[in-house]
């Protein structure tokens, strides 16, 4: 069972959050922070795919209830929504955040405020969604949180489409990594948001993310305080590949693996750029990915 202790707090302790908060400062001189590796210097305000520069930008933060049963438990899991986005999913079901910018920009300083104003709520953790562009102010802030307080655990929620290099960063400061895995084809995965590279990358992250964290493991309260737990959301005709990816996390990643399979999706943004995402899935669809996950020998499913 993991530590009540978040990993973070040691690496605080001995220096090494500093360090790699510093580093990752760096990188945004030249970004290549993500995939798509625009070598823009956000410092000075340039801004690439992600169109965010030197500040990170916030749409809210709040005691969620609608996430995963052991990040929610009876307090709620303290989201932070962070705008903009470096995959840029046609589909997005939260397109007024990540395409068209809805959001504030925050000081390194104002983020720790928030992280700390979201524990005070008494929120289980603390759930940096969309964070694969803002990693260097992510760490800044926690620095600085850390300081004044900050004792519950890192959740980093991202589209799966994030660099070893990056996630390398985030090690011993991470406590539960939750990204998706959106689609095994990369001509899916080409129409939809222009990433062909999009399946092999979320492999190799996902591979790395669970290598520093292990399964999910859950405290006697039902609450994840460490460990990979997997997203996967059902597309309209099989377009997300779930028996296939179901087959990669039980023989690359864990049998072990906590998988969220999603049925939430619905046509949003410019999903007419993939004319089968034109509609809702149907149960039988939804059931079939169930049956999928299952015959691929993936027990350890949400709300199931």
């Amino acid at each position: 069972m993991a530590s009540p202790i978040p990993v973070y707090i040691e690496t605080a302790r001995s220096g090494g959050l500093s360090q790699k908060a510093g580093a990752a400062r760096e990188i945004l001189k030249n970004c290549t922070l993500c995939p798509r590796r625009c070598g823009v210097d956000r410092r000075s305000g340039e801004t690439g795919i992600c169109k965010t520069g030197k500040a990170a930008m916030i749409s809210s933060f709040n005691a969620h209830f609608g996430e995963e049963a052991p990040l929610v438990g009876k307090k709620g899991s303290g989201t932070i929504f962070f705008t903009h986005c470096s995959l840029m999913c046609c589909f997005c079901q939260n397109f007024d955040i990540s395409h068209e910018g809805h959001g504030s920009p925050v000081s390194n300083e104002e983020l720790a405020a928030i992280i700390l104003a979201v524990q005070q709520e008494g929120c289980h953790n603390i759930n940096l969604v969309t964070p694969s562009h803002v990693v260097p102010q992510i760490l800044s802030a926690m620095e600085k949180a850390v300081d004044a307080g900050l004792r519950i655990p890192i959740v980093y929620n991202s589209s799966g489409y994030d660099r070893l290099e990056t996630l390398r960063l985030l090690e011993d400061v991470v406590d539960i990594y939750m990204p998706d895995f959106k689609f095994w084809d990369p001509d899916v995965a080409r129409a939809a948001c222009g990433a062909p590279d999009y399946p092999a990358v979320a492999r190799e992250a996902i591979a790395e993310m669970h290598r520093q964290v292990g399964d999910l493991q859950i405290d006697a309260d039902g609450i994840a305080r460490r460990g990979l737990l997997l997203r996967h959301l059902v597309l309209p005709e099989d377009l997300a590949g779930t028996r296939s990816v179901m087959r990669f996390i039980y023989e690359a990643i864990s049998p072990g693996t906590y998988v969220n399979i999603m049925n939430q999706y619905r046509p949003c943004g410019n999903y007419q750029k993939v004319p089968a995402l034109g509609r809702r899935i149907t149960a039988a669809e939804f059931r079939k990915a169930l049956q999928d996950a299952r015959e691929e020998g993936i027990f350890r499913l949400d709300r199931i």
